[in-house]
C-alpha cells in the first residue's frame, strides 16, 4: 500500500502539467482578446498603450515562448498575475478555497447522510411508500437544475417567510472571525465566538442543502441497489438464520458491503463540487472558487482560468486517491491484490 501511495503521488504532478498545457493552449487559442480586460476601451486605439500592456505582461511573446516561462514559473509555485484582480493568483485562490470548501464539505454531510440514511430505508421498506418518497426526492435532487432550486427556495424561506437569511456568508452587520482557516464555522469556533458561528452555519443551511440535494439522489440511489443486492446474499441469509435482529443484519452485515461502491461516488462528488458549485455560488453570493473562475473565464484571465483548472485537477487526483485507499481498506481483498 504504500508503494501504492508513493507511486501515485509521484503521478500526480506530471499529470497537472498536462492539465495546465491543455488549460494553457485552450485559453490561449480562443479568438477573444484579453488585452479588452487590461487596457480601457477608450485607450484600445492608442497603439502606445496597447503595445506597453503587451510588453507588461508578455503577451507580445509567441505562445510556445509564453508557455515556456509559464512552465518554468509553475515549478517554483508561481500561478502568475491575473489579468483581473492584478494580484497572484496563488494569493487569490487562497482567499477564495476556504469559503468554497466550508460550503463542499457541509453539502457532503448532508448529502452522504441523507443519501445512505434515504438508500438504507429504501431497501428496506422497498416498494412501499418510504421507499417511494427516497426515490421521488432522489429524482428531483438529481435532475432539478441548481439554479432553479436555489432561486425558489431562496425565494420561499427568506423572502417569503424569513427563515433562513439572505446570501452571504454572514448577515451584513455581523464582524467575521479573526482568519484561521479561513471557515468561518471553524475560525469562530476557535476564537470561542458562538454568536458568529450560529450565524455563519444559519447561513450554510440553504446553500449547502441545495448543493448537496444532487448528491443525495446519486448516493441514495446506489446505496439502495446495492442494499438490495447485498440483502439476497447467502450471509445476510445465515445471519438471520443465527438470529439477528433486521437493524443489525442491515447496518452490520449489508451496509458496509454496500458502501464499497458508493465510495467511489463520495470521493467524486466532493471533487467535482469544488469546482462544479458555480451556480450554487452565484444563486448565494458566496465568494468562493466557483465565481472566480465564471470571472476569470468572463475576462478571458489566462493565470486565472489555469490557476482554477489546476485547482480542479488537484482536487479530483487527491479525491481519487483517497477514495482507492479507503476502497482497499473496506475490500481486504483488493488490499491483499
Amino acid at each position: 500500500m504504500t508503494r501504492y501511495v508513493l507511486r501515485r503521488l509521484i503521478s500526480i504532478p506530471l499529470l497537472l502539467l498536462g492539465v495546465a498545457t491543455v488549460a494553457f493552449f485552450l485559453s490561449h487559442f480562443t479568438q477573444a482578446d484579453p488585452l479588452s480586460s487590461l487596457v480601457s476601451e477608450r485607450q484600445m486605439n492608442n497603439p502606445e498603450v496597447v503595445e506597453a500592456a503587451k510588453r507588461r505582461w508578455g503577451l507580445d511573446r509567441s505562445v510556445p515562448e509564453q508557455y515556456l516561462i509559464y512552465i518554468k514559473n509553475l515549478a517554483t509555485g508561481d500561478l502568475g498575475v491575473s489579468f483581473r484582480t492584478r494580484r497572484p493568483v496563488l494569493t487569490d485562490i487562497a482567499e477564495r478555497l476556504p469559503a468554497t470548501l466550508e460550503l463542499v464539505i457541509f453539502a457532503m454531510l448532508f448529502g452522504t447522510t441523507s443519501g445512505i440514511a434515504l438508500g438504507v430505508l429504501a431497501s428496506r421498506f422497498r416498494e412501499r411508500p418510504v421507499d417511494y418518497f427516497a426515490r421521488l426526492f432522489a429524482l428531483f435532487g438529481s435532475t432539478v437544475p441548481v439554479f432553479w432550486s436555489g432561486l425558489i427556495l431562496l425565494y420561499l424561506l427568506t423572502v417569503k417567510f424569513a427563515l433562513i437569511p439572505g446570501p452571504g456568508r454572514l448577515d451584513a452587520r455581523a464582524v467575521a472571525p479573526e482568519y484561521v482557516t479561513g471557515m468561518y464555522t471553524v475560525d469562530a469556533l476557535l476564537a470561542g465566538q458562538f454568536g458568529t458561528f450560529a450565524n455563519a452555519l444559519h447561513h450554510l443551511v440553504l446553500p449547502a442543502f441545495v448543493l448537496g440535494w444532487s448528491v443525495t439522489g446519486i448516493i441514495s440511489r446506489l446505496v439502495r441497489a446495492s442494499m438490495l443486492d447485498a440483502l439476497g446474499q447467502d450471509y445476510i441469509l445465515a445471519a438471520r438464520a443465527k438470529g439477528a435482529g433486521e437493524a443489525r443484519t442491515l447496518l452490520r452485515h449489508a451496509l458496509p458491503n454496500a458502501m464499497i461502491p458508493t465510495l467511489t461516488i463520495i470521493g467524486y462528488s466532493f471533487a467535482y463540487l469544488i469546482t462544479g458549485a458555480v451556480l450554487t455560488e452565484a444563486v448565494f453570493s458566496w465568494p468562493g472558487i466557483g465565481s472566480y473562475a465564471v470571472d476569470s473565464a468572463r475576462t478571458l484571465d489566462y493565470p486565472g482560468i489555469i490557476g482554477v483548472s489546476l485547482i480542479g485537477a488537484t482536487a479530483f487526483l487527491l479525491a481519487n486517491l483517497a477514495t482507492d485507499i479507503a476502497y482497499a481498506y473496506a475490500n481486504p481483498r483488493i488490499k491483499l491484490g
